[in-house]
């Protein structure tokens, strides 16, 4: 935990009871807080009460004495309406924030120069975070790895000197974080999304731009550049004087990280400085994760890991559960588990990934289909139909992609395993990309993929694959000197780092940085 000793012997109101808010209400009590929360369903509230949190409606309080509100980022800030809760604090001239911004003055307070890596965008994310904390700890560091992944910021150990927070930021915890101060800040993409809590695409990339904003003094933001907005985003931050490294996966950059086919560029000045390959790591496959990596190099190096140590550490890269997640092999068939792609968009990531595919798809269907997968088809060798979709997928195939309506997640998975495994390709996939949700047959995507995996590693002669989102530290230096002129950090750091056994600051603080 981290208490939060930024509101001591004040009022805290609280609304929003669930994990976060839950923690949240702890280290505001732990730190010395009167705290006073409130949630609208019955449980939570109950279930706060057991824990020592006091309860009490928010709407009979005096907000007179209330220094703050803090709000579960589910909880609507502006759109469609602000939570009533909201409109309270509003009136009586109470700030509103949210657990990211407790943690952003705790560390002010109390380590000021502890590195904090904030990641957003719209897709990749949590990808790139795990990916993050993974080479730091295999680069010997520190690492506290939380936030929108789904471990609440503050149930994390406090910030000190030489100890990484790697944070997953939503959009709607952006907005409840106003003093939003990043060592490296990392903007992936931004595509429309959550536009009913933000009322329209503009309005949602100006909260993401926050992240990039409030970068401190002698950080870094790591941008990718590959839609407009977030060019823009660059661009802007540049002229405010902010070190930025852009990094694309459609186009060579004269300075950033960049793809070309498999392999990652790195270039300053109009010269390659470094290539890292991704041809072989399964957990990395296809343009997305391509940027995903790229993203994490730029920051890594941020921090003063050596290239040939990020490079090492992503070859080891695990993955995440449910994302592309490489289940078993039974002979050449490959069995992957991506049951979190729960729109066409998602799943189009997958299906680009692959060739010969057995693709098992459908559950609660959402608004468009599978329609904008049809210049993917071709590399469906057949699809499993399973859930409420089945129907009007089969109907979107048509003639176009052999096709069967198997029900139910089990009967898929045995179809295209006995399909694959006669296919006569020379690399099948069987592949869970529902491209839709999962609330007709299952509680979550997670519970789905579960099953999937659960399934398949039933199956005889399944080589399974072992899987962690929590690595192991490890320490390994791999032979060879620090290749010439691979900056690709903040130009005012230690340019000592990469000389360190680990490839960073000795005493693992961010080098040369200065807060605002």
């Amino acid at each position: 935990m981290i208490p939060v000793t930024t509101f001591k012997d004040q009022t805290v109101a609280l609304f929003g009871l669930g994990g976060s808010g839950l923690a949240t209400a702890q280290a505001l009590l732990a730190g010395g807080a009167r705290v006073v929360a409130y949630d609208d369903a019955e449980a939570s509230r109950r279930k706060a009460g057991e824990a020592g949190v006091p309860v009490q409606d928010l709407r009979s309080i005096d907000w007179t004495v209330v220094a703050a509100l803090v709000l579960a980022p589910g909880v609507p800030l502006t759109h469609p309406d602000p939570h009533w809760s909201v409109k309270l604090a509003r009136a009586a001239g109470v700030e509103v924030i949210g657990d990211i911004e407790l943690f952003c003055r705790e560390r002010q307070a109390i380590a000021r120069r502890s590195p904090f890596i904030a990641i957003t965008g719209t897709n990749g994310k949590s990808t790139t975070t795990a990916l993050i904390a993974h080479i730091l700890r295999v680069a010997g560091r520190d690492v506290q790895l939380g936030g929108n992944i789904g471990t609440a910021i503050l149930s994390l150990a406090p910030p000190k000197p030489g100890r990484v927070h790697v944070i997953e930021c939503s959009s709607y915890q952006i907005d409840l974080a106003p003093s939003l101060d990043p060592s490296v800040g990392v903007m992936l993409n931004v595509t429309p999304d959550h536009l009913d809590r933000h009322g329209t695409l503009e309005n949602y990339a100006a909260v993401k731009e926050r992240l990039i904003v409030g970068v401190e003094g002698g950080g870094t933001a790591v941008v990718g550049v590959d839609d407009d907005f977030s060019a823009a985003m660059a661009d802007r931050a540049e002229q405010a004087g902010t070190h930025v490294v852009r990094i694309s996966v459609v186009r060579p950059l004269p300075d950033g990280i960049w793809r070309d086919a498999e392999t990652l560029v790195v270039s300053e000045g109009g010269a390659e400085r470094f290539r890292l390959p991704l041809a072989g790591i399964g957990s990395l496959r296809g343009a997305h994760n391509a940027q995903n990596a790229a993203a994490a190099f730029a920051t890594c190096r941020a921090l003063g890991v050596a290239p040939e140590v990020i490079t090492v550490a992503m070859k080891r890269f695990p993955g995440l559960a449910h994302r592309m997640e490489e289940v078993g092999n039974k002979g050449k068939v490959l069995f992957v588990n991506d049951s979190k792609a729960t729109n066409a968009d998602a799943a189009e990531r997958a299906l680009t990934s692959f060739t010969d595919i057995f693709w098992i798809a459908g559950g609660k269907p959402k608004a468009g289909g599978i329609t904008p997968l049809k210049p993917w088809f071709d590399r469906i060798a057949k699809a499993y139909l399973i859930g409420e979709a089945a129907g009007d997928f089969a109907a979107t195939l048509g003639a176009d992609v052999p096709h069967e309506i198997v029900g139910t997640l089990d009967k898929a998975v045995e179809a295209a395993a006995r399909d694959a495994e006669v296919s006569g390709a020379d690399e099948p996939v069987v592949l869970l990309s529902p491209a839709c949700a999962s609330f007709d047959q299952y509680p979550n995507f997670e519970v789905r993929g579960d099953a999937f995996r659960a399934l398949v590693r039933a199956l005889p002669g399944i080589a399974a694959r072992e899987k962690s989102t929590q690595p192991a530290a490890q320490v390994e230096q791999p032979k060879g000197g620090h290749p010439h002129g691979m900056g690709m950090g903040n130009p005012h750091a230690n340019p000592h780092a990469g000389s360190h056994p680990h490839g960073a600051n000795p005493h693992g603080g961010h080098p040369g940085k200065g807060h605002p």
